[in-house]
């Protein structure tokens, strides 16, 4: 099994920028695919970004594509999400999720993911 704990979350304006962070533990990093989700208030949680185990792949919602950029360090077992140019439509809990497949990929449905983290806050204030 795989433990995540985000971090990096906060009350920010319109323009800002963040940067997530997934903390992980137990099972070898590596050997996952990652996703970052979130949910907005009232609404379902959706996939925004994907990364392969090696990072050399990368996978974005249209609505983040070119603000938003997904990494990882495996050696510090770590997930990234830097996010520029925030909006109001950014607010939401922002988690990171693990899927263990034989080519190291990642997923883009909520169902193929078997790890969760407990999500951080965004929240972009207008």
């Amino acid at each position: 099994q795989v433990q995540l704990v985000e971090s990096g979350g906060g009350l920010v304006q319109a323009g800002d920028s963040l940067r997530l962070s997934c903390a992980a533990s137990g099972r070898p990093f590596r050997a996952y695919g990652m996703g970052w989700f979130r949910q907005a208030p009232g609404k379902e949680r959706e996939f925004v970004a994907g990364i392969i185990w090696s990072g050399g792949i990368t996978y974005y919602i249209d609505s983040v594509k070119g603000r938003f950029t997904v990494s990882r360090d495996n050696a510090k077992n770590t997930l990234f999400l830097q996010m520029n140019h925030l909006n109001a439509e950014d607010t939401a809990v922002y988690y990171c999720a693990a899927v263990r497949t034989a080519y190291g990929g990642f997923g883009l449905r909520e169902n193929e993911y078997g790890y969760w983290g407990r999500g951080t806050q965004v929240t972009v204030s207008s």
